[in-house]
């Protein structure tokens, strides 16, 4: 292996947007990646003619730093429907953004999942947080989601048929017992924007990103795992029992192997898992028209069941619809049991349709799917400069856990690095 000036440990979306900024700015850079694969937590199976992302992950359009790194026309993103169904035996209810979706709106008023005075909330929060940046909802003072939305005047039934399911999606935790300002922010990010999935899968994202620094001269080595770091500058890197020496490096490991690889405490390496099934159905059943989340609202497992092929078309074969239903945490139920729960629940929200065709393809266990984000946790989050000499991080953990929390750390990495030099 050769020295270079910048090492960057970690192919996932910090250490990509890290190192194709870098090489943007004329930098001789190499990635190393211990996976057989770009992406880090951001990886897509293909089999059988589905599409299998390693957990339900989406996209928000509206994330400012998304925005800035990504093609999303190269991406060719499609788009969730604004909003979500409430779910529970026998009944659905369409809770959706009235200002972008005027049909869903208009059964959204006539829903019984809300009060009158949690829409106007809505409104009123939607409102309040339109003209607030990312910045700002992170400098303010924390509290937890369910605190803030008692604070605001929620109602219980809001919280519980809807809040605790959507955003157990978003921060794999049903007590909202998560960081206000997370809940805030993609508050806003959903209202501005929407959710979304490339065509070809997650998987597209990091692979974007790879190939653009390839393309400004980047090298990207897979299989190549980072055994030790050395040295404040110039660094020394063990890989595989070979010493490579670099100017800088950048650590954007996942959370543990960086806290591993600089000692630095601040890493935070409690995580939130969550578990996905993936299943197949013929088409003609009713849920395949359907392409809203579905929230369990009076169950947790699954705690959401999203009809992806109705969303992707290139995610399942023709005549074929694919559903991922996600529970968060780690389950203690074997799959079959948890599978045979997914169809019970489908079957109580379509009484009048038929799932004895269901058929489980996948079961993907995330166990670090995010870092833990309590109130005030992201004071306590590293910055990129924390190691000492030309030593940087590049990780969500050094922001919030988010597909923009990386891709910023990866830019303000960038910065730091070109900044030093």
């Amino acid at each position: 292996m050769t020295d270079h000036q910048v090492a960057v440990v970690g192919a996932g979306l910090a250490g990509l947007e890290t190192a194709r900024l870098l090489a943007e700015a004329g930098r001789d850079v190499a990635v190393y990646e211990a996976d057989s694969s770009v992406g880090g937590r951001i990886r897509t199976d293909k089999r059988d003619g589905y599409t299998l992302d390693r957990g339900f992950q989406v996209l928000f359009t509206a994330y400012p730093e998304a925005r800035r790194a990504l093609d999303f026309d190269e991406l060719d993103l499609e788009r969730f429907p604004p909003g979500a169904i409430i779910c529970r035996a026998n009944h659905r209810g369409v809770v959706a953004d009235p200002l972008r979706d005027p049909v869903g709106g208009l059964e959204t008023a006539f829903s019984t999942d809300l009060s009158i005075g949690d829409k106007l909330r809505v409104l009123r929060l939607r409102q309040a947080l339109s003209g607030r940046s990312r910045e700002d909802i992170y400098a303010g003072t924390d509290e937890s989601i369910e605190s803030l939305l008692d604070r605001l005047g929620f109602s219980e039934r809001f919280v519980d048929s809807f809040a605790r399911p959507f955003y157990g999606g978003i921060t794999l935790d049903r007590s909202l017992a998560t960081s206000a300002r997370v809940f805030e922010f993609t508050f806003k990010m959903l209202t501005a924007g929407a959710a979304a999935i490339p065509a070809a899968g997650m998987q597209a994202i990091p692979e974007q990103l790879a190939r653009r620094a390839r393309e400004h001269g980047a090298e990207i080595e897979t299989n190549t795992p980072v055994e030790t770091i050395d040295g404040t500058g110039p660094v020394t890197l063990e890989i595989d029992g070979e010493s490579i020496t670099a100017d800088t490096a950048v650590v954007a490991a996942g959370p543990r192997a960086s806290h591993s690889l600089t000692g630095i405490d601040a890493i935070p390496t409690q995580g939130r898992g969550v578990l996905t099934q993936y299943f197949s159905l013929p088409g003609g059943n009713p849920i395949g028209e359907q392409a809203r989340i579905h929230l369990h609202a009076d169950g947790d497992a699954p705690n959401q069941v999203v009809n992806l092929s109705a969303v992707a078309p290139s995610y399942a074969p023709d005549d074929e619809i694919l559903l991922s239903a996600s529970t968060p945490g780690q389950p203690e139920v074997d799959h079959e049991t948890l599978a045979e729960d997914t169809r019970r629940a489908l079957q109580s929200w379509y009484p009048a349709a038929s799932f004895e065709a269901l058929e489980l393809l996948d079961t993907v266990q995330v166990s670090f799917a995010q870092f833990e984000q309590p109130p005030g946790v992201h004071e306590s989050l590293p910055s990129v400069t924390e190691p000492a000499g030309a030593v940087f991080l590049a990780g969500d953990y050094t922001e919030d856990s988010s597909i923009n929390g990386a891709l910023r750390s990866g830019r303000l990495a960038a910065a730091a690095v070109l900044d030093s030099s």
